[in-house]
């Protein structure tokens, strides 16, 4: 500890280290010290000098730090140290104080950084097992630090964590974490690991991510929650933004419906924070995600249907009729309505009823048109609108329909503005936006409707007072001969070619006026600017509709002369230059891409999505036109008329096909008909079948009863030998159950035969054991009850007996009866005896399973008395076993006790022919009398003394 102080503090005398020095000196110490304590103080001042130092920490240490999470896994805290120090190495913060320069060198040097630390890609398989920690001052600088590698290299990150084990479901669990901090951080995560990698965000929505972000969004308060709400919603884009895998999960799942709840703004709309505007903006950019016209045709259709379904559009348009609604969200809340209607027939007839609150209440779609044309609107509202009215145009004819049908004299009311009034206004008014704006609504009325064309011809415009009206066409082409602005004209063209394309009374009506083609011809002929050069290509491209869908009905402006006239005028290769110049241009190519309107500026909203596809699909057509020569043109008209020929050919068999398929059908549901009818006949048949067979049985019996009622005595023989045959079948059953008993009395006699031996047995074991006191009094018990069994059977064979010789009596007497004619009397009284037979008979059955229950019973106590007999027999073995040992132990002990006598004796005997020995030579030797008479002396002598 004193060396780190010297080392981070510094000596008060001599030259003061370097911040490169003092690193060293701490990796040394990381690297060298073998006190836990001691490497963690060093980490901790390398933590403290790495955003001061952070290229040198960084070059120096990043190898000491790395190792650390490997070896040390045991304690937090240092591990916690050095995921600090080496997020601050990576992560590029960006500071205010910092110019560009100093900023762009701060991120190159975190990139270096992270390509260093994942150059083994063991390192961030490494991060990613130490987020399994729970310890928070582990766990939360490693999401830091891993969102820091996703953001310098995401690409090779992400694979590293893709091909890893579990690695995306660990880092899910953080969303699972109670502290917030750490969800919040992990959220962050997963937004820099799912972007732009369909695999990552396909595992990451199978993890569950869509229910647990929904339930995020949900407990925090849905729009009115913070940033973690956005955090959330950002998620939730990267995972369904052209992914079509997880946008069909999506909507298969109960999420779309989770989603109304979030656009119930109120009524109250005064209080729109900044956050709850963010918070919007996105959750409505999410369900364009799912019904975006680049999707796939069935699941968009799919996910409108749902949308519909559970409320959600109806909410969005309640967003879009209220007040107090922000500009940015109410712009993106139409842009939401319009791709939820668009193409969807059940959508766009719901938001052709949906009225503003207003008083007299008006139609949405008039009060959006409304905003289109007026210019004080800001112009992203304004295209916003027009989207919205082309997703409600798009492919709904009934729609078109009624669009074009408040433009017609029969339904104008002078009382109420409607949608063909508007865009009228806005077609011919000063704002050259509005009239683009117009035009391109009121073409898409038109589009691919041949009959609203026509429709539209009829429309006649009052110009000033004291003039005869003219028609709309008509006024089109003055608008477009006074020269106005170049959105303005580009406008009106578009709608003109869109109007009289595929529509050959539309050019007829066109051409009929003498001063359309001159101003066509002069337009494209001259040598006119830049912006002039677009123009000059839409009329070229409206002359060539004009000669390609032209049916000859004007002597002057035919095809021939039309094509006369460019080749005088133009010249073929100008024309078709002009004509190419349309999809060379940039903001061309720009509108092709998407159908939403977007545009920078007003001055460059020029093209149409759907104009772009037509000038694709009658570019090429009118080219060849143009370059054809009348005897080609016959030559396809001739083969015009014989595909035609063979078209009707082909379509009269057609009918006749369908006209057969009908008759075949209607022939196939006779027979099914005829068939199901044929089932219930042969029912009812089956069924009446069975009730005449039950009648004939039920009259069978009857007559058998009134035959026995009716007897006489000229049928008497016949009547006694059919009692007799019943007879008969009685004595059959009973010596059945004769036999049977008979059978059941052997196996009962079997039964005690078996069970005398066991006892005898029982009996000569019980008498040879002395323990065997107990068993003996139950044998004797058992012996009693099978001397009452004994009596008992013997009783029933008896009675067995009895019953076989009135058996053998009644066979003999049935025997007797089927050759002579038996009386009446006899007879009854035969029965009389049969029934007596049967009911002893059954009283014997119910002693029979008495025996039986008693039987068993004793079979039980045998095997009781067995068992204990068994556990007699055992214990008396045991003891005869010990017995037999400790007598041998007995013998042994005096066959030792035996030696040891024969030794003492010896002894003595030694002892004695010694003390003869010592007293021949002289020695005095003590006798053992006189030595206890001596050791009695000695006793009294210490009592004297104790006194």
């Amino acid at each position: 500890m004193n060396f780190l102080r010297g080392v981070i503090a510094g000596q008060a005398a001599g030259p003061q280290p370097t911040g490169a020095d003092t690193i060293q000196k701490l990796c040394d110490r990381v690297a060298s010290s073998t006190l836990l304590e001691d490497r963690r103080d060093a980490v901790r001042a390398l933590k403290s000098l790495s955003k001061k130092y952070r290229l040198e920490v960084g070059t120096q240490a990043m190898d000491h730090l790395i190792n650390i999470l490997q070896t040390d896994r045991s304690d937090s805290e240092i591990l916690g140290y050095a995921l600090d120090t080496l997020y601050n190495i990576i992560c590029n913060d960006e500071e205010e104080e910092q110019d560009e320069n100093a900023q762009k060198q701060a991120d190159d040097l975190g990139v270096q950084f992270t390509d260093t630390f994942i150059q083994d890609p063991e390192h961030v398989t490494l991060i990613l097992s130490l987020l399994e920690e729970f310890d928070f001052h582990v766990r939360w600088p490693g999401v830091k630090l891993l969102t820091a590698l996703l953001k310098n290299q995401c690409t090779q990150v992400q694979g590293v964590i893709l091909v890893s084990p579990m690695g995306v479901s660990r880092l899910m669990d953080l969303l699972a974490d109670s502290r917030e901090v750490i969800r919040n951080d992990g959220l962050l995560l997963l937004q820099q690991l799912t972007k732009s990698n369909a695999a990552i965000q396909k595992i990451v929505a199978f993890e569950s991510a869509f229910e647990r972000l929904l339930d995020i969004i949900t407990e925090e308060g849905s729009s009115d929650g913070g940033i973690v709400v956005e955090d959330c919603l950002l998620l939730l884009l990267n995972l369904l933004r052209n992914n079509s895998s997880n946008q069909n999960f999506f909507k298969e799942g109960p999420y779309i419906q989770k989603m109304k709840p979030w656009f119930e703004v109120g009524d109250d709309n005064s209080g729109w924070s900044a956050q709850k505007v963010t918070n919007l903006h996105l959750m409505l950019q999410l369900v364009r995600v799912m019904v975006s016209p680049v999707n796939s045709p069935g699941a968009t259709a799919s996910c409108q249907k749902s949308m519909y379904q559970c409320g959600l559009l109806q909410q969005l348009c309640t967003i879009l009729m209220a007040t107090g609604v922000p500009a940015d969200i109410l712009t993106e809340t139409i842009n939401t309505v319009s791709e939820v209607i668009r193409g969807s027939q059940v959508n766009q007839d719901y938001f052709a009823s949906v009225n503003a609150p207003s008083n007299p209440p008006r139609p949405a779609i008039v009060v959006l048109l409304m905003s289109m044309v007026n210019e004080r609107q800001p112009f992203v509202l304004r295209c916003a609108v027009l989207y919205c009215f082309q997703c409600f145009l798009y492919k709904n004819q009934k729609g078109q329909g009624e669009i074009v049908a408040t433009l017609l004299p029969s339904t104008i009311d002078a009382n109420s503005i409607s949608a063909g009034q508007l865009l009228c206004g806005g077609l011919f008014s000063a704002d050259s936006l509005s009239n683009w704006c117009a035009a391109v609504a009121l073409a898409h009325a038109l589009q691919d409707n041949l009959t609203q064309k026509e429709q539209l011809l009829r429309v006649q415009l009052a110009t000033s007072l004291g003039k005869p009206p003219v028609s709309l066409l008509q006024q089109c082409t003055n608008i477009l001969s006074q020269g106005s602005k170049v959105q303005t004209r580009v406008g009106l063209l578009m709608l003109l070619c869109t109007w009289i394309s595929n529509c050959p009374i539309a050019v007829t009506h066109f051409l009929h006026n003498q001063e359309n083609v001159p101003f066509l011809t002069a337009q494209i002929s001259e040598n006119l600017g830049e912006d002039e050069r677009l123009v000059q290509g839409l009329c070229a491209l409206l002359l060539g509709i004009c000669i390609y869908y032209n049916d000859n009905s004007l002597e002057n402006y035919t095809k021939d002369k039309l094509k006369q006239l460019i080749e005088k005028r133009i010249g073929k290769e100008n024309f078709v230059e002009k004509l190419c110049f349309i999809t060379k241009h940039e903001l061309y190519s720009r509108a092709a891409q998407k159908p939403q309107p977007v545009f920078p500026s007003p001055e460059q909203m020029l093209f149409d999505h759907e104009f772009t596809k037509l000038v694709k699909e009658l570019e090429g057509v009118i080219t060849k036109a143009v370059h054809k020569s009348s005897e080609d043109e016959k030559k396809e008209e001739e083969v015009k008329k014989t595909i035609e020929q063979h078209d009707n050919i082909v379509t009269q068999y057609k009918e006749l096909i369908r006209e057969q398929d009908a008759q075949i059908k209607e022939l196939k549901e006779q027979l099914g008909s005829m068939s199901s009818q044929n089932e219930q006949t042969q029912a009812t048949l089956m069924q009446q079948l069975s009730q005449i067979q039950q009648h004939k049985d039920q009259y069978n019996i009857l007559k058998l009863k009134l035959g026995k009622e009716n007897q006489s005595p000229s049928n008497g023989q016949g009547d006694g030998s059919q009692v007799n045959g019943l007879q008969t079948e009685e004595l059959t059953q009973l010596r059945e159950e004769v036999e049977e008993l008979l059978k059941q009395q052997t196996l009962l006699q079997t039964q005690l035969s078996d069970k005398d031996a066991l006892i005898n047995s029982l009996k000569s074991e019980a008498a040879q054991t002395a323990e065997g006191s107990a068993g003996g009094s139950e044998n004797t018990e058992l012996l009693t009850e099978l001397e009452a069994l004994r009596s008992q059977v013997q009783s029933q064979a008896s009675e067995i007996n009895q019953l076989k010789t009135e058996r053998q009596e009644l066979v003999r007497r049935a025997e007797a009866a089927s050759s002579d004619t038996v009386p009446s009397s006899d007879s009854s009284v035969d029965t009389d005896k049969v029934a007596e037979l049967e009911s002893r008979l059954a009283a014997l059955t119910t002693e029979t399973e008495r025996l039986k229950g008693e039987n068993k019973g004793l079979l039980e106590s045998r095997a009781d008395l067995e068992q204990q007999l068994a556990s007699a027999t055992s214990t008396v073995a045991i003891l005869q076993t010990e017995k037999e040992k400790l007598q041998t132990d007995v013998q042994e002990s005096k066959k030792e006790q035996d030696d040891l006598l024969m030794l003492l004796a010896d002894q003595d005997q030694k002892i004695h022919s010694l003390k003869q020995r010592l007293k021949g030579l002289g020695e005095t030797v003590e006798d053992e009398d006189d030595l206890d008479a001596r050791d009695e002396d000695e006793e009294e002598e210490d009592d004297e003394e104790e006194d």
